[in-house]
Protein backbone atom coordinates (compact mmCIF):
# COMPACT_ATOMS: atom_id res chain seq x y z
CA UNK A 1 0.00 0.00 0.00
CA UNK A 2 1.09 3.62 -1.05
CA UNK A 3 -0.17 6.85 0.80
CA UNK A 4 -1.12 10.04 -1.61
CA UNK A 5 -0.64 13.03 0.37
CA UNK A 6 -2.49 16.36 -0.76
CA UNK A 7 -0.31 19.50 -0.23
CA UNK A 8 -0.56 21.99 -2.72
CA UNK A 9 -3.57 23.79 -1.20
CA UNK A 10 -3.06 27.54 -1.38
CA UNK A 11 -4.60 28.10 2.11
CA UNK A 12 -6.96 31.08 1.57
CA UNK A 13 -8.34 30.53 5.51
CA UNK A 14 -5.54 31.23 7.08
CA UNK A 15 -3.90 34.58 4.54
CA UNK A 16 -1.95 36.35 5.78
CA UNK A 17 0.51 33.53 7.53
CA UNK A 18 -0.10 31.30 4.30
CA UNK A 19 1.03 34.06 1.53
CA UNK A 20 4.71 33.24 2.70
CA UNK A 21 4.30 29.93 3.87
CA UNK A 22 2.13 26.46 2.98
CA UNK A 23 -0.36 25.82 5.02
CA UNK A 24 0.40 22.50 5.62
CA UNK A 25 3.62 24.17 7.55
CA UNK A 26 1.68 26.11 10.13
CA UNK A 27 2.90 24.57 13.41
CA UNK A 28 1.16 22.96 16.58
CA UNK A 29 2.89 22.52 19.16
CA UNK A 30 5.66 23.35 17.15
CA UNK A 31 5.65 20.71 14.67
CA UNK A 32 3.93 21.25 11.27
CA UNK A 33 0.61 20.16 10.46
CA UNK A 34 2.06 17.91 8.00
CA UNK A 35 4.05 15.89 10.13
CA UNK A 36 1.54 14.62 12.45
CA UNK A 37 0.11 12.99 9.21
CA UNK A 38 3.29 11.71 7.79
CA UNK A 39 3.91 9.74 11.20
CA UNK A 40 0.43 8.57 11.59
CA UNK A 41 1.43 6.61 7.48
CA UNK A 42 4.55 5.33 8.75
CA UNK A 43 2.65 4.18 11.97
CA UNK A 44 0.18 2.31 9.90
CA UNK A 45 3.55 0.65 8.00
CA UNK A 46 3.40 2.50 5.07
CA UNK A 47 6.69 3.29 3.41
CA UNK A 48 5.94 4.88 0.13
CA UNK A 49 3.82 8.70 0.24
CA UNK A 50 3.23 10.56 -3.21
CA UNK A 51 3.07 14.58 -1.93
CA UNK A 52 0.91 16.17 -4.15
CA UNK A 53 2.31 19.92 -4.08
CA UNK A 54 1.95 23.26 -6.05
CA UNK A 55 2.92 26.71 -5.80
CA UNK A 56 4.59 25.80 -2.49
CA UNK A 57 6.93 22.63 -3.10
CA UNK A 58 9.72 24.52 -2.67
CA UNK A 59 8.94 24.89 1.12
CA UNK A 60 6.94 21.58 1.46
CA UNK A 61 10.59 20.41 0.07
CA UNK A 62 13.12 21.73 2.19
CA UNK A 63 10.78 20.79 5.40
CA UNK A 64 10.38 16.85 4.45
CA UNK A 65 13.10 16.19 2.12
CA UNK A 66 13.25 13.20 1.23
CA UNK A 67 10.94 11.17 3.61
CA UNK A 68 13.68 9.45 5.40
CA UNK A 69 13.65 11.24 8.91
CA UNK A 70 10.26 9.92 8.94
CA UNK A 71 11.16 6.68 8.05
CA UNK A 72 9.48 7.35 4.68
CA UNK A 73 10.57 7.02 0.84
CA UNK A 74 8.78 10.28 -0.81
CA UNK A 75 8.44 11.00 -4.28
CA UNK A 76 6.77 14.68 -4.98
CA UNK A 77 4.01 14.83 -7.43
CA UNK A 78 3.71 18.52 -9.04
CA UNK A 79 0.10 20.20 -9.63
CA UNK A 80 -0.13 23.10 -11.99
CA UNK A 81 -3.19 24.59 -9.76
CA UNK A 82 -5.64 22.65 -7.38
CA UNK A 83 -8.39 21.35 -9.19
CA UNK A 84 -10.05 19.36 -6.75
CA UNK A 85 -9.17 16.01 -4.67
CA UNK A 86 -10.21 13.69 -7.79
CA UNK A 87 -7.59 15.78 -9.87
CA UNK A 88 -5.27 15.10 -7.47
CA UNK A 89 -5.54 11.03 -7.79
CA UNK A 90 -5.53 11.67 -11.69
CA UNK A 91 -2.19 13.24 -11.85
CA UNK A 92 -0.67 10.68 -9.36
CA UNK A 93 -1.90 7.87 -11.86
CA UNK A 94 1.33 6.49 -12.59
CA UNK A 95 2.85 6.57 -8.98
CA UNK A 96 0.18 4.89 -7.54
CA UNK A 97 0.23 1.92 -10.37
CA UNK A 98 -1.85 -0.74 -9.11
CA UNK A 99 -1.56 -0.44 -5.42
CA UNK A 100 -4.09 0.19 -3.06
CA UNK A 101 -3.16 3.58 -1.17
CA UNK A 102 -4.67 6.05 1.39
CA UNK A 103 -5.21 9.38 0.33
CA UNK A 104 -4.40 12.16 3.51
CA UNK A 105 -5.22 15.85 3.17
CA UNK A 106 -1.94 17.28 4.50
CA UNK A 107 -3.15 19.56 6.91
CA UNK A 108 -6.10 17.57 8.96
CA UNK A 109 -5.50 16.54 11.64
CA UNK A 110 -6.68 12.73 12.95
CA UNK A 111 -6.21 11.83 17.11
CA UNK A 112 -5.33 8.31 17.20
CA UNK A 113 -3.79 7.60 13.78
CA UNK A 114 -4.92 5.61 10.48
CA UNK A 115 -3.40 2.35 11.94
CA UNK A 116 -6.95 0.46 12.22
CA UNK A 117 -8.71 2.05 9.52
CA UNK A 118 -5.85 0.58 7.09
CA UNK A 119 -6.23 -2.88 8.58
CA UNK A 120 -9.51 -2.72 8.59
CA UNK A 121 -9.16 -1.79 4.42
CA UNK A 122 -6.40 -4.87 4.18
CA UNK A 123 -8.85 -7.37 6.49
CA UNK A 124 -11.91 -6.58 4.50
CA UNK A 125 -10.98 -5.23 0.86
CA UNK A 126 -13.82 -3.12 0.00
CA UNK A 127 -13.10 -0.76 -2.86
CA UNK A 128 -13.12 2.76 -1.14
CA UNK A 129 -13.16 3.43 2.57
CA UNK A 130 -13.98 6.24 4.02
CA UNK A 131 -14.01 8.32 7.47
CA UNK A 132 -16.97 10.11 8.66
CA UNK A 133 -17.32 12.46 11.58
CA UNK A 134 -20.72 13.97 12.66
CA UNK A 135 -20.54 17.93 12.25
CA UNK A 136 -22.98 20.46 13.87
CA UNK A 137 -23.21 22.56 9.91
CA UNK A 138 -22.64 19.91 7.13
CA UNK A 139 -23.23 22.40 4.29
CA UNK A 140 -19.28 23.23 4.88
CA UNK A 141 -18.39 19.58 4.10
CA UNK A 142 -18.69 16.34 1.70
CA UNK A 143 -21.53 14.43 3.38
CA UNK A 144 -22.66 10.89 3.54
CA UNK A 145 -25.77 9.43 3.77
CA UNK A 146 -25.44 5.38 4.88
CA UNK A 147 -28.04 2.58 4.69
CA UNK A 148 -29.44 0.75 7.67
CA UNK A 149 -25.81 -1.52 7.41
CA UNK A 150 -23.76 1.44 7.57
CA UNK A 151 -22.83 1.38 3.80
CA UNK A 152 -22.52 4.15 1.75
CA UNK A 153 -25.09 4.77 -0.63
CA UNK A 154 -24.99 8.65 -1.71
CA UNK A 155 -22.41 11.16 -1.01
CA UNK A 156 -22.52 15.24 -1.76
CA UNK A 157 -20.05 17.64 -1.90
CA UNK A 158 -21.23 20.65 0.38
CA UNK A 159 -25.28 20.29 -0.25
CA UNK A 160 -27.13 22.84 0.13
CA UNK A 161 -30.23 20.43 2.31
CA UNK A 162 -27.76 17.89 3.71
CA UNK A 163 -29.65 14.59 4.44
CA UNK A 164 -27.45 13.69 7.23
CA UNK A 165 -24.70 15.60 9.78
CA UNK A 166 -22.10 13.41 8.06
CA UNK A 167 -19.12 14.83 7.15
CA UNK A 168 -16.01 12.80 5.16
CA UNK A 169 -12.77 13.47 6.98
CA UNK A 170 -9.73 13.71 5.07
CA UNK A 171 -8.17 10.30 5.21
CA UNK A 172 -9.67 7.59 2.27
CA UNK A 173 -8.57 4.18 1.64
CA UNK A 174 -9.23 3.33 -2.64
CA UNK A 175 -8.51 -0.07 -4.27
CA UNK A 176 -7.06 0.59 -8.04
CA UNK A 177 -10.51 0.81 -9.21
CA UNK A 178 -11.15 4.15 -8.13
CA UNK A 179 -8.59 5.49 -11.44
CA UNK A 180 -11.57 4.13 -13.70
CA UNK A 181 -13.85 6.69 -11.51
CA UNK A 182 -11.67 9.72 -11.83
CA UNK A 183 -11.00 8.99 -15.54
CA UNK A 184 -14.76 9.42 -16.21
CA UNK A 185 -15.29 12.57 -14.03
CA UNK A 186 -16.59 16.08 -15.52
CA UNK A 187 -16.02 19.24 -13.45
CA UNK A 188 -18.57 20.17 -10.73
CA UNK A 189 -19.82 23.40 -10.26
CA UNK A 190 -16.81 24.70 -8.32
CA UNK A 191 -14.47 24.01 -11.46
CA UNK A 192 -13.13 21.10 -9.37
CA UNK A 193 -12.93 17.09 -10.08
CA UNK A 194 -14.53 16.09 -6.88
CA UNK A 195 -13.87 12.99 -4.90
CA UNK A 196 -16.94 12.33 -3.44
CA UNK A 197 -18.18 12.33 -7.13
CA UNK A 198 -15.48 9.70 -7.78
CA UNK A 199 -16.86 7.51 -4.76
CA UNK A 200 -20.37 8.18 -5.69
CA UNK A 201 -19.04 6.57 -9.53
CA UNK A 202 -18.22 3.47 -7.34
CA UNK A 203 -21.28 2.92 -5.84
CA UNK A 204 -23.48 3.13 -8.78
CA UNK A 205 -21.30 1.26 -10.63
CA UNK A 206 -22.09 -1.90 -7.66
CA UNK A 207 -18.49 -1.41 -5.84
CA UNK A 208 -18.54 -2.19 -2.05
CA UNK A 209 -18.31 1.27 -0.20
CA UNK A 210 -17.60 1.34 3.83
CA UNK A 211 -17.40 3.40 6.25
CA UNK A 212 -16.15 4.22 10.01
CA UNK A 213 -17.70 7.00 11.87
CA UNK A 214 -15.26 7.98 14.48
CA UNK A 215 -16.05 9.20 17.73
CA UNK A 216 -12.16 10.67 18.37
CA UNK A 217 -10.84 14.05 17.39
CA UNK A 218 -10.75 15.87 13.63
CA UNK A 219 -10.33 18.67 12.28
CA UNK A 220 -9.30 20.12 9.20
CA UNK A 221 -6.79 23.38 10.43
CA UNK A 222 -7.92 25.62 7.49
CA UNK A 223 -8.76 28.59 9.66
CA UNK A 224 -7.24 30.17 12.81
CA UNK A 225 -9.87 28.39 15.16
CA UNK A 226 -9.35 25.64 14.23
CA UNK A 227 -5.62 25.62 14.57
CA UNK A 228 -5.83 26.82 18.21
CA UNK A 229 -7.79 24.15 19.10
CA UNK A 230 -5.69 21.61 17.57
CA UNK A 231 -2.73 23.23 19.18
CA UNK A 232 -4.62 22.88 22.73
CA UNK A 233 -5.01 19.28 22.31
CA UNK A 234 -1.89 18.52 21.18
CA UNK A 235 -0.60 20.29 23.99
CA UNK A 236 -2.65 18.40 26.52
CA UNK A 237 -0.61 15.26 25.85
CA UNK A 238 2.94 17.17 26.51
CA UNK A 239 5.04 15.82 29.26
CA UNK A 240 6.57 18.20 30.61
CA UNK A 241 10.68 19.12 30.45
CA UNK A 242 13.18 21.64 31.42
CA UNK A 243 16.32 21.85 29.08
CA UNK A 244 16.66 25.40 28.42
CA UNK A 245 17.79 27.67 31.41
CA UNK A 246 15.12 28.81 33.53
CA UNK A 247 15.90 31.28 36.41
CA UNK A 248 15.61 31.25 40.51
CA UNK A 249 12.66 33.43 40.15
CA UNK A 250 10.89 31.98 37.27
CA UNK A 251 7.91 29.74 37.90
CA UNK A 252 6.80 26.63 35.94
CA UNK A 253 3.66 25.10 36.45
CA UNK A 254 1.99 22.11 35.26
CA UNK A 255 3.03 20.91 31.84
CA UNK A 256 5.72 22.96 30.10
CA UNK A 257 8.88 22.31 27.82
CA UNK A 258 11.41 24.63 27.64
CA UNK A 259 13.42 23.79 24.52
CA UNK A 260 17.30 23.40 24.33
CA UNK A 261 18.45 27.24 24.20
CA UNK A 262 15.41 28.83 25.29
CA UNK A 263 15.69 31.06 28.25
CA UNK A 264 12.75 32.11 30.85
CA UNK A 265 13.57 34.90 33.69
CA UNK A 266 11.13 36.49 35.98
CA UNK A 267 7.93 35.26 34.41
CA UNK A 268 5.71 33.13 34.79
CA UNK A 269 4.70 29.90 32.86
CA UNK A 270 1.42 28.01 33.23
CA UNK A 271 1.06 24.69 31.25
CA UNK A 272 0.05 23.06 29.19
CA UNK A 273 2.85 25.11 27.01
CA UNK A 274 6.10 25.30 24.88
CA UNK A 275 8.43 27.66 24.82
CA UNK A 276 10.79 26.78 21.40
CA UNK A 277 14.48 26.23 21.54
CA UNK A 278 16.41 29.82 21.37
CA UNK A 279 13.61 31.94 22.43
CA UNK A 280 13.25 34.66 25.22
CA UNK A 281 10.42 34.89 27.71
CA UNK A 282 11.22 37.61 30.22
CA UNK A 283 9.47 39.38 32.83
CA UNK A 284 5.98 37.96 31.04
CA UNK A 285 3.50 35.46 31.88
CA UNK A 286 2.54 32.52 28.99
CA UNK A 287 -0.81 30.74 30.18
CA UNK A 288 -2.37 27.27 28.97
CA UNK A 289 -2.08 26.06 25.68
CA UNK A 290 0.14 28.75 24.41
CA UNK A 291 3.11 27.35 21.76
CA UNK A 292 6.38 30.08 21.53
CA UNK A 293 8.60 28.59 18.45
CA UNK A 294 11.93 28.96 18.01
CA UNK A 295 13.67 32.04 18.29
CA UNK A 296 11.23 34.13 19.72
CA UNK A 297 10.79 36.99 22.22
CA UNK A 298 8.10 37.45 24.58
CA UNK A 299 8.97 40.68 26.86
CA UNK A 300 6.87 42.75 29.54
CA UNK A 301 3.87 40.86 28.33
CA UNK A 302 1.11 38.14 28.42
CA UNK A 303 -0.12 35.71 26.54
CA UNK A 304 -2.11 32.70 26.64
CA UNK A 305 -4.23 30.27 24.41
CA UNK A 306 -2.51 31.04 21.26
CA UNK A 307 0.53 30.31 18.90
CA UNK A 308 3.38 32.49 18.17
CA UNK A 309 5.71 31.07 14.79
CA UNK A 310 9.33 31.15 14.36
CA UNK A 311 11.44 34.61 15.52
CA UNK A 312 8.06 36.71 16.48
CA UNK A 313 8.56 39.21 19.36
CA UNK A 314 5.96 40.36 22.17
CA UNK A 315 7.46 43.69 23.72
CA UNK A 316 5.58 45.95 26.56
CA UNK A 317 1.90 44.80 25.14
CA UNK A 318 -1.18 43.68 27.61
CA UNK A 319 -2.80 40.48 27.66
CA UNK A 320 -3.04 38.80 24.16
CA UNK A 321 -5.08 35.62 23.57
CA UNK A 322 -6.52 33.33 21.19
CA UNK A 323 -3.90 35.29 18.03
CA UNK A 324 -2.12 33.58 15.71
CA UNK A 325 1.06 35.38 15.00
CA UNK A 326 3.74 35.03 12.45
CA UNK A 327 7.07 34.39 11.87
CA UNK A 328 9.34 37.43 12.19
CA UNK A 329 6.24 39.46 13.16
CA UNK A 330 6.70 42.54 15.88
CA UNK A 331 3.88 43.12 18.31
CA UNK A 332 4.88 46.21 20.27
CA UNK A 333 2.65 49.25 22.24
CA UNK A 334 1.64 52.43 20.25
CA UNK A 335 2.49 55.80 21.09
CA UNK A 336 0.76 57.42 23.94
CA UNK A 337 0.15 60.40 22.35
CA UNK A 338 -1.69 60.22 20.05
CA UNK A 339 -3.87 58.28 21.21
CA UNK A 340 -3.83 55.98 17.72
CA UNK A 341 -3.68 52.45 16.44
CA UNK A 342 -0.79 52.26 13.96
CA UNK A 343 -1.05 48.98 11.97
CA UNK A 344 0.58 47.81 9.19
CA UNK A 345 -1.27 44.10 7.79
CA UNK A 346 -1.08 41.88 5.16
CA UNK A 347 -3.94 41.20 2.77
CA UNK A 348 -6.66 39.32 4.09
CA UNK A 349 -5.95 40.30 7.59
CA UNK A 350 -7.71 39.99 10.70
CA UNK A 351 -7.84 42.41 13.58
CA UNK A 352 -9.70 42.87 17.21
CA UNK A 353 -9.14 46.29 19.02
CA UNK A 354 -10.02 46.22 22.37
CA UNK A 355 -11.05 50.03 22.55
Amino acid sequence: MKALVLAGGAGSRLRPITHTSAKQLVPVANKPVLFYGLEAIRDAGIREVGIVVGDTAPEIRRAVGDGSAFGLDVTYLPQDAPRGLAHAVLIAREYLGDDDFVMYLGDNFVVGGIDGLVERFRAERPQAQIMLTKVSDPRAFGVAELDGDGRVVALEEKPEFPKSDLALVGVYLFSPAVHAAVAELKPSRRNELEITDAIQWLIDAGHRVDSTVISGYWKDTGNVTDMLEVNRLVLEGVEPRVEGEVDAVSELIGRVVVEPGARVAGSRVVGPAIIGAGSVVRESYIGPFTSIDEDCAVIDSEIEYSIVLRGASIDGVGRIECSLIGREAEVTPAPRVPKAHRLVLGDHSKVQINK
